[in-house]
């Protein structure tokens, strides 16, 4: 089962979304602002997400099974490649009906109440990103982080239109409105694109990244230094598991339980400096110029 303390962080990103929705849409309907309309599009996506995280983040957590050897880590991926797709479709509504405001302006109402009620919902926003960001990362979560990624660019998106729709409160320029939520689409369409990207470097094996690579090379460096060499180091990322496996040479007169040994202390010393990692190692004989048949293989 997922961790209580994951799942409960899935749910604030739910309520919070909620909590906007309500309140970005309030401030919509007082003002008719198709800017404050477009951030209340957005928290729609966000509600959706966060949804999907939840459920992505609970298939992630399953064990290994006889279907699925190494775990349902992947899963995490669909769920920030779901995000990026409904991020897209958002764009696209508020573009459109910016592009419709631009053509028929229409004065603006109630503009100070509504933009009191979207800073409360961006204060909302800013908060919980900000606790999904510190867990996402203690845990390697790739999900938590996406949704808090999300909520924080979504918290600038706002600031554009508060800023937008201020702007057509002191000087009368209706224009300012639909310009700025065209922004908005474009802002919120880049981050959708940049979840899709992540999502497919996950789903299609990405290394690990650099400084966990550099962090084995560290540990292997110690080992060489005692006479030992590696080669064929190959790493894939999946939600919040890494998994790695390398080729270890050693002298080809050792016996069966000192190379053994010697291959638990490696696993057990890259597990110290990547804890969420799972090891796969193979032994071979350094004196055989067979065992460097495959080093081509290292990453």
């Amino acid at each position: 089962m997922l961790p209580p303390s994951l799942k409960r962080y899935a749910w604030l990103s739910i309520a919070a979304a909620l909590s906007t929705i309500l309140l970005k849409g309030w401030a919509w309907w007082i003002t008719g602002s198709v800017g404050l309309l477009s951030d209340a599009l957005e928290s729609f996506v966000n509600l959706a997400g966060a949804m999907m995280a939840l459920a992505m983040l609970t298939l992630a957590a399953m064990p290994a099974d006889d279907n699925h050897a190494h775990g349902h880590g992947k899963a995490e991926y669909f769920s920030s490649a779901f995000e990026g797709l409904l991020i897209f479709i958002a764009a696209i509504s508020i573009g459109y009906a910016a592009i419709e405001r631009l053509i028929n302006p229409r004065p603006l109402e109630a503009v100070g109440i509504g933009l009191a009620v979207s800073v409360v919902a961006s204060i909302i926003n800013l908060a919980t990103s900000r606790i999904l960001m510190k867990v996402g990362k203690q845990h390697k979560s790739f999900t938590l982080e996406a949704d808090a990624h999300h909520l924080l660019t979504d918290v600038w998106t706002s600031a554009g239109v508060i800023l937008g729709v201020g702007l057509v409160w002191l000087t009368g320029w209706l224009w300012f409105d639909p310009v700025i939520a065209l922004l908005v689409a474009l802002n919120i369409m880049w981050t959708g694109w940049q979840l899709l990207q992540r999502s497919a470097a996950g789903l299609m094996d990405v290394s690990i990244p650099d400084e966990e690579l550099k962090a084995i090379e560290e540990v292997l460096e110690r080992y060489r230094r005692q006479g030992f060499d590696f080669h064929a180091l190959r790493t894939r990322q999946a939600g919040a598991r890494a998994f790695i496996t390398l080729h270890v040479m050693v002298p080809g007169a050792w016996t069966v339980q000192q190379g053994h040994d010697c291959l638990e202390d490696i696993e057990a010393d890259i597990r110290k400096a990547l804890p969420h990692a799972h090891i796969t190692t193979h032994l071979e004989p350094i004196e055989d110029p067979v065992s460097l048949a495959d080093q081509g293989l290292s990453r």
